[in-house]
């Protein structure tokens, strides 16, 4: 089982890796750069997306679902040290216990106007989280089958700064997941289909 685990998330890794990184540079002198983790791991051999409810009274995106992850802080090396340090911040995932396969692609928010740099990272299941109340409600596990199917997303294009930008919503177990965090769980889903990863997996 654990050379299963390892060929699926090579797998991922390599189709990750093969594309070039679409960009905002046409928004990025008026956003402000962020980070997010996009934890993954296979949970009974299904390929399983983490997500956190941000707590009600944070001051930015407050109940929203969303994926792990704060502002680039100007002592960060990088968006991926970022992305790493808020999930330890956000709900105790160790560094150390996540393997980054890559980058998806930038995406962006508008109010206010963030620039988000997700990465893709595996993380061991189970695992014990600790969540931090001030910022987070709670974790949400959800498959990554539930976001595929031709009837999936229910939302539509929010129209914005960038033309082609599209931002699905998709309502799984009674959350919502809409805005710049659907646009990366579409993001990566269509990485994979291309990848051919989800037909090898199937």
């Amino acid at each position: 089982m654990a050379q299963e685990h390892n060929d699926i998330f090579e797998l991922i890794a390599k189709a990750l890796s093969h594309r070039n990184i679409k960009t905002m540079p046409g928004i990025r002198t008026i956003s402000t750069p962020a980070a997010v983790l996009v934890p993954i791991f296979l949970k009974n051999g299904e390929l399983t997306v983490l997500f956190t409810k941000r707590a009600s009274h944070v001051r930015y995106h407050g109940g929203h679902v969303s994926f792990p992850g704060g502002v680039v802080d100007g002592a960060d090396p990088s968006p991926e040290y970022t992305a790493l340090r808020e999930s330890w911040e956000e709900i105790g995932l160790q560094p150390k216990d996540v393997i980054v396969l890559g980058p998806l692609d930038e995406s962006m928010t508008y109010a206010p106007p963030f620039i988000i740099h997700p990465f893709v990272g595996t993380i061991p299941y189970p695992y014990r989280f600790k969540i931090n109340s001030d910022e987070v409600e709670k974790i949400i596990e959800v498959p990554l089958a539930s976001f595929l199917s031709s009837d999936a997303s229910i939302g539509s294009d929010y129209g914005a700064l960038c033309e082609e930008h599209y931002f699905p919503e998709f309502n799984v177990g009674g959350e919502l997941i809409w805005g710049t965090t659907a646009s990366i769980v579409a993001n990566f889903a269509g990485i994979l289909k291309r990848g051919s990863v989800l037909e090898i997996m199937s």
